[in-house]
C-alpha cells in the first residue's frame, strides 16, 4: 500500500510540473511534505543517507559552483566571451549554436555537467543579448550537449562515478568503452540540431554588423580579479579531475573554492551569494525526498528485480532492458539517484553473467541508458534543472514541455545509435 501512495504521489507531482501548475517549487515541496507525513519516506535518515536521502555532493556542488560563477561574472569575462562566440560565429545562428555545444561537450568529459552548464550558460546569455537573439534554443542545446559528452568519461556525469565505484570500472576503461559511441552521438546530434531548431533561428545583420564592430577587452573590467579568479577555478577544474587521486568529493572541492572567491572578491559576501539560485537547490532537495520514498517503499527495487526476471539468462536481453529501461525510468526520476538505487540490483545480475564481454555490456549499457537518458525531460539530470533556473532568473524562462519535446527526440535517436552500438561490439563478432 505505502508503494502505490509514493508512486501516486510521484506521478501526481510529476503530471503538475509537466502541466507546469502551481510552479515545480512549490509541488516538490508539497509533494515531498506528504511523503514525509505519511511515513513514505525513511524519516530523519533522508538527510543522512546516500543510498535513499537529499544527496547533499549535488547540493553543495551546486551551490559552490553557483558562487564561484558568481564572482567571475564580477570582471566581465563572460561579456568578452560573448562578444568573441558572437564574432568567431559571424552572428550566423547555427555556427554559434555549434561552437556553443562543442565547447560543452569538450568540457563535459572533464567538468561534471552541473559545473560545464555553471560556466556555458552565463556567456550564451550574453552573446544572445548582444545579438537580440531568444537564448532558449541555444541553452537548451548545451543542456543536451552536456548530458551526452559527459557520458564519455567516469568523471563527466555523477551516474558514470557511482556505476564506476560500484563495478570496479576506471577512467581508462570508461574512455576505451563509452568515449567512441559518446563520439558518434555527439556528431550526430550537432547535425541534426540544424533541423531540430530549425525554427527557432534567429538573425539581424544590423545588430550582428554593431556586435562585430566591438572590441572584447573593453568588456573586462577587473583585470586584477580575473587573474585570481581563473587562477582558483583551474585549481577547482584539477581538483576535479584528480578526484581518484584526491579522493576528495566534487561538492568539497567546490565549496572550497567558493570560499576562496570570496576571499579575493573586493565586494562584500552578500553580492557574492546573489548569484545563487535557492529555487534550484531548493527543488532538487525536494525531488531528492520524493525519489527517496520510492526507494523506501520498494518501488524502484521492484521495477530492478521484475527487470531480471524478464531478461533471465538472455544477456543481449538485459543489455537492451537495461539500456532502454534506464533511459525510460532515467527520464522520469533525477538520474543520479535512480542509478544509486539500481546500481546493486545490476550488480547481482552482472554476477549471474559468466560471459565477461556480456558482463562489461550490461555495465555500458546501464550507464548509457542512465546518461542519454538525462535528456529526456526537464528534470531527467542536474543539468537540465539548473538551466532551466539560470534562464528563468535570467528574464527568458524554458517551459517544461518546451525542454521536453527537444530531449525526448534527442533520448531516443542516442539511445537507439548506443544499442547499435552495444550490439556490434559486444555480441555480433
Amino acid at each position: 500500500m505505502s508503494a502505490v501512495a509514493s508512486l501516486a504521489i510521484f506521478l501526481t507531482a510529476f503530471g503538475l510540473i509537466a502541466a507546469e501548475k502551481l510552479g515545480k517549487v512549490k509541488v516538490v515541496l508539497i509533494a515531498a511534505g506528504l511523503m514525509a507525513a505519511l511515513g513514505l519516506t525513511p524519516g530523519t535518515e533522508v538527510f543522512f543517507s546516500d543510498h535513499a536521502g537529499i544527496d547533499w555532493n549535488v547540493i553543495f556542488l551546486l551551490f559552490g559552483m553557483m558562487v564561484i560563477v558568481g564572482v567571475i561574472q564580477q570582471t566581465g569575462l563572460f561579456d568578452f566571451l560573448g562578444i568573441w562566440a558572437a564574432k568567431a560565429s559571424g552572428g550566423r545562428p547555427y555556427p554559434l549554436m555549434v561552437l556553443l555545444m562543442v565547447i560543452t561537450a569538450i568540457a563535459s568529459p572533464f567538468l561534471d555537467n552541473v559545473t560545464t552548464i555553471m560556466l556555458i550558460a552565463p556567456i550564451t546569455l550574453v552573446v544572445c543579448e548582444r545579438l537580440r537573439i531568444a537564448p532558449q534554443p541555444y541553452l537548451i542545446a548545451e543542456a543536451l550537449a552536456s548530458n551526452i559528452g559527459g557520458a564519455a568519461t567516469l568523471i563527466g556525469d555523477p551516474p558514470n562515478i557511482i556505476i564506476g565505484t560500484r563495478a570496479g570500472l576506471d577512467f581508462v576503461d570508461f574512455v576505451v568503452h563509452l568515449t567512441p559511441i559518446t563520439a558518434i552521438v555527439f556528431a550526430g546530434f550537432v547535425l541534426f540540431t540544424r533541423v531540430l531548431f530549425r525554427r527557432s533561428f534567429e538573425y539581424h545583420p544590423e545588430r550582428v554588423a554593431e556586435v562585430m564592430a566591438m572590441r572584447e577587452r573593453d568588456a573586462i573590467t577587473d583585470t586584477r580579479l580575473l587573474v585570481r579568479a581563473l587562477a582558483v577555478l583551474a585549481l577547482v577544474i584539477a581538483a576535479f579531475s584528480l578526484h581518484g587521486v584526491l579522493h576528495l568529493e566534487p561538492s568539497i572541492v567546490a565549496l572550497l573554492g567558493a570560499g576562496v572567491m570570496v576571499l579575493i572578491s573586493p565586494r562584500s559576501p552578500v553580492e557574492s551569494l546573489h548569484a545563487v539560485e535557492w529555487r534550484t537547490l531548493v527543488f532538487f532537495a525536494g525531488l531528492f525526498v520524493m525519489v527517496s520514498a520510492l526507494v523506501h517503499t520498494g518501488v524502484i527495487d521492484a521495477i530492478g528485480r521484475w527487470t531480471i526476471g524478464v531478461v533471465g539468462h538472455d544477456y543481449f536481453g538485459a543489455a537492451t532492458a537495461l539500456l532502454f529501461g534506464s533511459a525510460v525510468i532515467g527520464a522520469f526520476f533525477d538520474n543520479i539517484p535512480y542509478v544509486a538505487t539500481m546500481t546493486p540490483v545490476v550488480e547481482e545480475l552482472v554476477g549471474q553473467v559468466s560471459d565477461p564481454d556480456a558482463a562489461q555490456a550490461i555495465w555500458w549499457s546501464f550507464a548509457l541508458g542512465a546518461d542519454f537518458g538525462g535528456n529526456g525531460t526537464a528534470i531527467a539530470a542536474s543539468a537540465n534543472v539548473v538551466v532551466l533556473g539560470l534562464a528563468a532568473r535570467a528574464g527568458h524562462p524554458i517551459s517544461f514541455w518546451q525542454f521536453t519535446r527537444y530531449g525526448i527526440v534527442v533520448t531516443a535517436l542516442s539511445v537507439l545509435t548506443a544499442w547499435g552500438y552495444v550490439w556490434l561490439r559486444y555480441f555480433a563478432f
